[in-house]
C-alpha cells in the first residue's frame, strides 16, 4: 500500500476529511472514545496515510514537534481502518522514518493504548511511564530514541 506523506497545508480538502473521518470511526464510533479530536495540532503536523481501493483512509496518522529545541518528535492519532492486514505496522514504520529523516529528531515520544503496547514495541518505543487515563482510556507513554 503506498503512504502518502504531507503537511497539513499540503493536504486537499478531500484528503483532510477521509483523515478525520477516518478518526472518527475508529476512536468515537468503534472505541466509543467521546474526546476533542481537532486540538489544533493538525495543522503543524505531517500526516501519513494510505488509501484503500475505495478511496478511504485505511490508516492514518500525524507526526509533530513534542518539544523542537529538544529535538523530541510526537506521533498520534494513530488508526487504522483495517485490521489485520499489516496497515498499521506500516504506517506506524512511515511515521518513525518521517520523524528521523524529515525531522531529524533525537526522540519520538507517543501515548499508547495499554493494549497496543506490543504493537509499538515492534518498532522499538519503550514504555517510560505507569498507566494513567487519558479520555477515559489506559494509556502508557512510550519513546524511541535515535542513537
Amino acid at each position: 500500500m503506498e503512504m502518502i506523506i504531507k503537511h497539513f497545508s499540503e493536504l486537499t480538502t478531500t484528503e483532510l476529511y477521509e483523515i478525520l473521518k477516518t478518526r472518527f470511526e475508529i476512536f468515537v464510533t468503534e472505541q466509543e472514545c467521546l474526546y476533542q479530536d481537532l486540538d489544533d495540532k493538525d495543522q503543524d503536523a505531517i500526516h501519513v496515510f494510505c488509501l484503500n481501493e475505495k478511496g478511504r483512509v485505511a490508516g492514518c496518522l500525524r507526526v509533530f514537534w513534542n518539544d523542537e529545541a529538544a529535538g523530541v518528535a510526537q506521533i498520534g492519532r494513530v488508526a487504522t481502518l483495517e485490521h489485520g492486514k499489516g496497515i498499521g505496522g506500516e504506517i506506524l514504520h512511515a511515521g518513525v522514518e518521517v520523524a528521523r529523516d524529515r525531522l531529524d529528531a533525537k526522540k519520538i515520544t507517543l501515548h499508547a493504548q495499554e493494549y497496543a503496547i506490543g504493537y509499538y514495541a515492534k518498532e522499538g518505543f519503550e514504555v517510560v511511564s505507569d498507566i494513567f487515563m487519558e479520555d477515559g482510556i489506559p494509556h502508557v507513554t512510550m519513546e524511541l530514541e535515535f542513537t
